[in-house]
């Protein structure tokens, strides 16, 4: 899908976070399985739930590093190019003279790992793009760049 362009990955950063999401749900859950099995009097039963929950935590761990290599975007001359996904590939163009506003969001895990989430709004809400997984500082970038963008757009310079 366009590889012609200039494409900008979100931070290694990102990759980290997820995991580290991962690795919040899924140990107290294996924990808690191993030990539910033990109490209902079956060590081996125990065993084997955290086992399988530990199996399934590395399956989606490969799952989130594909989808977190997926994201990219282009800053283009009159748009902005936004593509995800894995098994269903999505590229999304937004003009800069059709953005109402840009905002930047972070919550816990994403503050912690120093890194923002980019949100352009447009009138139709389907055409709405978001980055994930930015430095901070590159977030803050991004937004005054498409702020400036949309509004030299918007007054038609």
């Amino acid at each position: 899908m366009n590889d012609d362009q200039d494409w900008t990955a979100p931070s290694a950063r990102l990759l980290a976070m997820r995991r580290t999401q991962l690795a919040v749900v899924a140990v107290p859950s294996a924990v808690t399985a191993g030990l539910l099995g033990a109490i209902l009097g079956s060590t081996w039963l125990g065993a084997e739930l955290a086992l399988a929950i530990a199996a399934v935590a590395v399956i989606w761990e490969r799952i989130l590093h594909r989808r977190v290599k997926a994201w990219a975007y282009a800053e283009r001359d009159d748009d902005l190019l936004v593509r995800q996904g894995i098994m269903v590939r999505r590229l999304s163009v937004v003009p800069y003279g059709r953005m109402q506003f840009v905002d930047i969001t972070a919550g816990p895990f994403e503050r912690m790992f120093g890194l923002a989430t980019v949100r352009m709004h447009t009138a139709a809400a389907a055409s709405d793009a978001r980055i994930p997984g930015l430095a901070a500082n590159e977030a803050s970038r991004l937004r005054d760049a498409l702020a400036r963008l949309g509004e030299a757009r918007a007054a038609g310079l």
